[in-house]
């Protein structure tokens, strides 16, 4: 008997403000079957320097045993607010990007159809599925520490896009202005005072989304025991599981 195939792997694209990860996903499991590979982003980062880098990228992915077929498409994280595939911001990138539609021009330099959503989605699809939100019903809010805030929201396995929730207001001030790992970091500020600020931030979060379970990603989150045993909330929080693959596996994930 002919054995039957299931083809379900996919690459998955995560373009930051200093490299450019990629690899190939199983999208049925959410496991890596390629090493994740990287090259750093041009800069300035340009529509064009990018697409360059890009076709150079899919040359590198076209030479590995587990490569997907040529007519598959290519999931793209990309540093921005993505609208019906048109860029309307452009977070440690060139502005040129902003009004451009990205999935057109990535589908030219990846020579395939390309779907492309905002990085901090991809990472918060990825940790909801297959990380540390695995099997979690309902609710999950997935927020990154970094240099600033990147948040995603997944509601049964369906992400609601676009969600800036480190521009919330606390204090008068965006929160990603006090309470990022950078925040952090610049002021000195000890774990106990750290907790304190994430207490409030989390704390309105918690009351505007009620969600099921809230996901701490970002460099920070391997030092979660620094900081997250002092947060009290009703909600169950707990550290990201895939951290720097998760932009690649959720990428990839929108088009598996």
């Amino acid at each position: 008997m002919e054995k039957t195939i299931h083809n379900t792997l996919r690459i998955g694209i995560d373009i930051g403000g200093t490299a450019i990860k990629y690899g190939v996903v199983d999208t049925s499991t959410g496991i890596l079957v390629s090493p994740i590979a990287q090259q750093p982003t041009p800069q300035p980062a340009t529509p064009t320097a990018i697409a360059n880098t890009l076709r150079a990228v899919m040359t590198d992915i076209q030479s590995w045993e587990t490569a997907p077929s040529p007519l598959t498409a290519a999931g793209v994280a990309f540093p921005a607010i993505i609208r019906q595939g048109t860029a309307c911001s452009a977070a440690n990138i060139s502005d040129e990007w902003i009004g451009l539609n990205v999935e057109r021009l990535l589908s030219t330099a990846l020579q395939r159809p390309a779907k492309v959503l905002n990085d901090a989605d991809a990472a918060g699809l990825a940790e909801s599925s297959h990380g540390a939100g695995k099997g979690q019903r309902g609710i999950v809010l997935v927020l990154t520490l970094g240099t600033g805030i990147g948040s995603a929201l997944v509601v049964d396995g369906n992400l609601v896009p676009n969600l800036e929730l480190g521009h919330l207001q606390l204090n008068g001030l965006k929160a990603e202005t006090t309470t990022s790992a950078l925040a952090r970091e610049k002021e000195g500020l000890s774990w106990n005072e750290y907790s304190s600020r994430l207490q409030q931030y989390l704390s309105h979060a918690e009351f505007l989304f009620s969600p099921d379970l809230i996901i701490i990603g970002g460099g920070i989150s391997v030092r979660h025991g620094e900081f997250l045993p002092q947060i009290r909330l009703t909600t169950p929080i707990v550290p990201a599981h895939l951290h720097n693959s998760a932009g690649v596996i959720g990428a990839a994930q929108i088009v598996g």
